[in-house]
């Protein structure tokens, strides 16, 4: 329960947050204003003590990062600015805690060549403003597009399944644009998500896949079929590849690798527009 007298900055309307004083919390250095030469000076990438001590750690968290940098462009900035040359097959997945989970899971796989910029929670929106600073700058000769769960599970609000194409389409076009190969990744199979019961996205799965499908024949560019190898008869995800029915655990992530290796080899068969 919170306390009349002091309440969460979770709780304040947006405008009222962004109007706060930077270092609303103790433990925090003061966000800069305006233009400056390190946007990310501030920006809460980590728990701070505050948000350990709140009782809601994730979700204030979250909210505090979310109000200065919505797309999250900080949690790579620093990684991204200390990578090696790229090679001329560096490859960057681009997507949501899935992504994420990968390198987590599967930590050796990862190096300056193949390079993991999932985020938990993302929506495509997000990704999309920070394909750019993730992928795109990073010179790589690929980049794979795994979107959509989040915005199924309406983690940043409503929204619509025509959205949510027109996303994942721009980053390809974006990708694309800049002579990068574009791997286009199916949503992995899931009949529930723990933190929204309410909904059960397996129809608007399969209709998002099919048009992933169709999208990448049509542009020439790569689909990745994760989710028939992840899958059980009932479209969720087959239990021995998940603890929650949505993220894979390492036999889910064992299970992916081939698929991607093999999505890869069909993408480098095809020439580059560089």
């Amino acid at each position: 329960m919170k306390h009349a007298s002091a309440p969460s900055i979770a709780s304040l309307p947006l405008l009222a947050l962004l109007a706060l004083p930077a270092g609303a919390h103790a433990d925090e250095v003061p966000v800069p204003a305006g233009v400056t030469t390190d946007p990310c000076v501030g920006v809460p990438v980590q728990p701070t003590a505050a948000h350990k001590a709140s009782g809601h750690e994730y979700e204030a968290w979250t909210h505090d990062w979310l109000a200065v940098d919505w797309a999250q462009r900080c949690r790579y900035r620093a990684e991204n600015a200390s990578l090696p040359k790229a090679g001329p097959r560096r490859l960057v997945l681009v997507g949501d805690s899935i992504t994420q989970g990968w390198k987590e899971q599967v930590p050796g796989l990862f190096d300056g060549q193949l390079l993991d910029r999932g985020i938990s929670g993302q929506v495509t929106e997000q990704m999309l403003l920070r394909l750019r600073e993730d992928a795109l700058a990073l010179s790589p000769a690929a980049v794979q597009l795994m979107a959509g769960t989040n915005d199924l599970a309406g983690n940043r609000g409503p929204t619509t399944i025509a959205t949510i194409e027109g996303n994942i389409a721009s980053m390809a076009e974006l990708a694309h644009a800049h002579g990068v190969r574009v791997l286009i990744a199916s949503i992995p199979p899931a009949n529930a998500f723990p933190w929204r019961p309410d909904i059960h996205p397996a129809g608007d799965i399969a209709t998002l896949n099919a048009w992933l499908r169709g999208y990448a024949a049509r542009e020439h560019h790569t689909y990745v079929d994760y989710f028939a190898v992840l899958a059980d008869d009932q479209g969720g995800m087959k239990a021995e590849y998940s603890s929650d029915g949505v993220h894979p655990n390492a036999a889910g992530y064992a299970a992916m690798q081939p698929v991607l290796e093999a999505a890869l080899k069909r993408a480098y068969a095809t020439p580059s527009r560089r």
